[in-house]
């Protein structure tokens, strides 16, 4: 019965998928249900966004302010390496405007939620819209309901605005001409400033090979999200991390919120060649140098090696070396490649977040029956940022097999929306 049950809502999903998909060339497996999450899993979430939007506008302030002089010059001056003038200049000239939208990537571990990087152009939004609509249709009960991401898209951009996408972003097409229409998605290599109130979908990486935006932009065009370079810099939280500037976070943050979010984040480093004096210990690594680093065993190799940002391997897994996942050699080479490229493309260390396991149901085509298997978890919440209010309008489940270290939107993972338990009143 159950198994029949299964198969049909199955077939329903696989039928109501867009002719053209959701995503270039990419397929995932399905579930009949979503993640549902226990009701202090869901308040958590629901007041993770304030925090996470006081997070953009302190660092939004901590840039400026470093950039006057009026905070460590340091700050602004990592945070620029390696970009163009002209997309430092345009960054630092919107000023006040700070991303609307807000997807943080959180992975379960067995401690609790880790909180590993904030997208403000995240993909996902078309997929997670149609999880909601069509589990919604099977009665299911939905973080934002059955409508929310379709609200926030029309929300943003009205029921005329344009979404502009780059080739370096196209995989993610058919999802935005799934949610607005063919004709509301425009190719950011042709595009040319008519009107305010774009949706920019592309990283700042690629503003200089857009010569229709760079000729007709200007300063009061308001583009969503605002072309801030700075703040799509994963360097934030080694930031977050140095004991220099403790003091402006816990200010400006206010202490609850900058204690909830350093048990959050994992603890992280920026990957900067320096040479300490004779006393120097980098905090909580216990080395005095990164050549010690290299030294580290298999075990103490438990850390994470990331392009910062302003490079096209700084989104999805690319870009990202775990240490205990790869031999002594390849480890060595790693480290020094990330700490070359320091002036051009810095690099974080960060220590690795372990995923906790869980089991969720999943169609097993071969057997034709629904089957409880083991995954690992990222979760991807959408915030819609509105003055001070912020709303949770939806959620991404991303399963991955266990033997996965990286978790991301692989062939052979689940993609499901999130739920809540039945009798949930938040």
């Amino acid at each position: 019965m159950m198994m029949d049950a299964g198969r049909v809502t199955i077939e329903e999903l696989k039928r109501a998928l867009p002719s053209e998909g959701l995503f270039q060339g990419k397929r995932w497996r399905w579930s009949d249900r979503p993640l549902s999450l226990e009701a202090q899993d869901v308040l958590f979430l629901e007041g993770l966004g304030k925090k996470l939007s006081a997070f953009q506008r302190v660092a939004d302030k901590l840039y400026r302010a470093s950039v006057a002089g009026d905070a460590p010059k340091w700050v602004s001056e990592w945070l620029d390496l390696g970009k163009p003038e002209e997309v430092v200049r345009i960054g630092r000239e919107g000023r006040g405007s700070l991303p609307r939208v807000l997807r943080p990537d959180l992975i379960r571990t067995e401690g609790g939620w880790a909180l590993t990087e904030i997208d403000a152009v995240p993909g996902g939004v078309g997929l997670t819209a149609w999880l909601q609509e069509e589990y919604g249709k099977l009665g299911q009960t939905l973080l934002g309901g059955s409508a929310g991401m379709r609200s926030m898209v029309t929300e943003i951009l009205g029921e005329s605005g344009d979404v502009i996408i780059s080739k370096e972003a196209e995989d993610y097409r058919p999802e935005w001409e799934w949610l607005i229409g063919k004709e509301r998605v425009k190719s950011a290599e042709q595009y040319r400033f008519e009107s305010a109130g774009p949706y920019r979908f592309f990283e700042m990486f690629d503003w200089m090979g857009l010569e229709g935006i760079r000729a007709t932009w200007n300063e009061k065009i308001k583009m969503e999200a605002p072309p801030k370079a700075y703040l799509e810099e994963k360097l934030w939280w080694a930031l977050f991390w140095m004991k220099p500037l403790e003091d402006w976070w816990r200010k400006e943050l206010g202490e609850g919120y900058f204690k909830e979010l350093r048990g959050l984040v994992p603890r992280a480093w920026p990957m900067r060649p320096m040479e300490l004096p004779p006393e120097g210990v980098l905090p909580d690594l216990g080395i005095q140098s990164w050549d010690e680093l290299e030294g580290f065993s298999q075990k103490g190799r438990e850390l994470v090696i990331k392009v910062s940002g302003f490079s096209p391997k700084a989104w999805g897994s690319r870009g990202v070396v775990v240490g205990s996942d790869h031999p002594k050699e390849r480890w060595v080479k790693e480290v020094r490649r990330a700490l070359g490229e320091w002036s051009q493309q810095p690099h974080l260390l960060q220590k690795f977040a372990h995923p906790e396991v869980v089991t969720h149901p999943v169609w097993n085509e071969e057997r034709g029956e629904m089957q409880e298997e083991r995954w690992k978890v990222r979760l991807c919440p959408y915030y819609l940022v509105t003055g001070e209010k912020v709303a949770l309008k939806g959620a991404l489940a991303t399963l991955c097999p266990t033997d996965k270290k990286l978790i991301h939107g692989m062939q052979d993972a689940v993609l499901v929306p999130v739920g809540v338990e039945k009798g949930f009143r938040g």
